[in-house]
């Protein structure tokens, strides 16, 4: 074989999904792939990079309630980069771990709320709930679709030695908060599949209620999109426009719901 003429494209050390949100494996997935082998190389703990993006959107929440706009929206575009960056290190490096999962996800909620509440004071604190409840959604639906097909929803960490009272404090911080949030929607939605299965529902059902597209649609509304789109609206200086996209957002799952309820019913 000839070779091209171009270096060959880095790992991206990407997680399997049922579904891929479009802006990460168009732009913030390949960038980050290519920092993963220098920071393996100069031995960058990946923990240390999570914190370092939950420290910068923290700041960016703060520039944002001081009413800078340009400067933030910058500043979220590179703390999607890294965030994108701990996972693909620390899967390429093999130091995932259970506090590295809790570690991550509660430092996105803890710079969502940050970079909510700077938009738009007390009013983001709901926005942040909604915003989390969208989320939560993107998890539960490949979640489901996983189950209903037999497969492995997420690998077992592939380091333990976790210090004890670290894991303890962010177990409990995720009871609080995302335990019960998807307790309610998981509920919600066994309960619409039982009533559109006109039953208990089957295997088949399950399959029916869990197509691939309603991942698409989800994954699509994922944490790498939601910043990109308000860095857009930032530098527009339409910050409103993201904020009022969160409720139409949530209307959009809504009716993809409706939609697969539909699958059920007809068995399509």
């Amino acid at each position: 074989m000839e070779p091209s003429g171009h270096p060959p494209s880095p790992p991206t050390h990407a997680k399997a999904r049922p579904a891929r949100e479009w802006v990460c494996e168009g732009v913030f997935r390949p960038l980050a792939a290519r920092l993963v082998s220098p920071l393996a190389q100069r031995g960058i703990n990946p923990l240390h990079v999570v914190l370092a993006h939950t420290a910068l959107g923290v700041g960016v929440g703060v520039l944002l309630r001081r009413g800078h706009r340009v400067t933030p929206a910058v500043l979220l575009q590179v703390k999607t980069l890294l965030d994108n960056l701990d996972g693909q290190l620390a899967r390429a490096t093999g130091q995932t771990t259970e506090t590295g999962r809790y570690l991550d996800t509660e430092g996105d909620l803890l710079v969502n709320a940050a970079v909510l509440v700077g938009l738009a004071g007390w009013w983001g604190v709901p926005l942040t709930v909604l915003q989390s409840l969208i989320l939560s959604v993107d998890y539960l639906w490949e979640r489901d679709h996983r189950e209903a097909r037999g497969e492995v929803f997420r690998d077992p960490p592939a380091q333990a030695g976790d210090d004890p009272r670290v894991l303890a404090a962010l177990k409990r911080g995720y009871a609080l908060y995302f335990t019960p949030q998807e307790r309610v929607l998981g509920a919600l939605f066994e309960g619409r599949l039982r009533a559109a299965a006109g039953g208990p529902p089957t295997p088949d059902d399950r399959l029916a209620y869990t197509p691939r597209e309603i991942n698409v649609v989800a994954v699509n509304l994922g944490l790498s999109t939601q910043l990109l789109a308000l860095g857009l609206c930032l530098t527009a200086r339409r910050p409103g426009v993201y904020l009022w996209s969160l409720p139409a957002q949530a209307l959009l799952l809504a009716g993809v719901q409706g939609w697969r309820e539909g699958r059920v019913r007809g068995k399509w």
